[in-house]
């Protein structure tokens, strides 16, 4: 399928594409898709009504389920369910309506389709939700996914593991929040790690919190470069990196060694050590 076909209605993830049609611009295009495409749900209950399959798709085999859950449209989306739309369904591109729904940032569809059965992740043939959503800094929809357990530090092929895509993106927020639920901090795409995609990025809040949270400035990529090699020189970047070359403190030894020892569950297993509140705070970044 071409871009300009879709000119304006679609976005380009990797090899994979958002699927969504301008009107009129396929033949093979129903006016289920149409009324799902636009929200209209009230035609969209007159078209079943009168006997439209709700699981007719297009050549490029996209669904109006697919359609209503990019507009973000979860009333249609709850219809067609409702009356037996495939809620894994693919595309030829591999794009499901629950990575539609990340990628629309549609809390809701989210919510709904993993009530009806959606797969929150999926095989390494398929377009991956969790970066999707993190791609667009839908924290959100990320951290839904996150609650019914997908590896937070799943590495998609192209794209890498979702802290790194946010550090790419500059997400920060979603940065914060991957780091605060366990992600590896030193996991990124092969040998780039997510600092130096954060280095490379000059995003300077998303470095100092890599480093706090103990990521490796010594760590090398494919290129034998590290972090510092890959900052713009007397940048901002370069003299984050350069203030913590040193030794780090005790303190901060301290928290990462207890952090390690609690692993993922650190964020909820360390307020039931009744710890002094400051205490706690410092081990919880906050």
């Amino acid at each position: 399928m071409s871009l300009t076909a879709v000119k304006g209605r679609c976005a380009p993830y990797g090899n994979y594409i958002c699927h969504t049609f301008q009107g009129g611009s396929w033949a093979d295009r129903s006016p289920l898709h149409d009324a799902a495409f636009q929200g209209r749900l009230l035609s969209l209950k007159t078209l079943i009504a009168q006997g439209f399959n709700v699981n007719l798709v297009t050549t490029d085999r996209v669904s109006a389920l697919h359609e209503a859950c990019l507009g973000g449209h979860v009333a249609c989306a709850k219809l067609l369910l409702e009356n037996g739309a495939q809620v894994n369904a693919a595309t030829i591109d591999g794009i499901t309506p629950l990575f539609n729904a990340c990628c629309s940032g549609s809390v809701a569809c989210v919510n709904m389709l993993l009530e009806f059965g959606a797969k929150p992740q999926l095989g390494n043939h398929l377009a991956s939700p969790i970066h999707e959503a993190v791609k667009r800094g839908h924290r959100e929809c990320m951290e839904v996914l996150l609650a019914h357990k997908v590896d937070i530090d799943q590495e998609d092929l192209q794209h890498g593991t979702p802290l790194y895509v946010a550090c790419t993106y500059q997400r920060t927020d979603c940065v914060k929040k991957l780091l605060e639920l366990g992600a590896n901090v030193n996991a990124g795409k092969r040998l780039d790690s997510p600092l130096h995609a954060a280095a490379m990025k000059s995003s300077v809040e998303i470095v100092v919190l890599l480093a706090d949270y103990g990521a490796n400035l010594k760590g090398r990529n494919a290129d034998f470069k590290c972090a510092l090699d890959l900052a713009v020189p007397n940048s901002k970047i370069e003299q984050a990196l350069l203030l913590r070359e040193g030794p780090a403190s005790l303190a901060q030894l301290c928290r990462l060694c207890i952090r390690k020892r609690l692993g993922r569950s650190c964020l909820y297993a360390v307020p039931k050590l009744h710890l002094p509140e400051p205490l706690e705070n410092f081990l919880l970044y906050r």
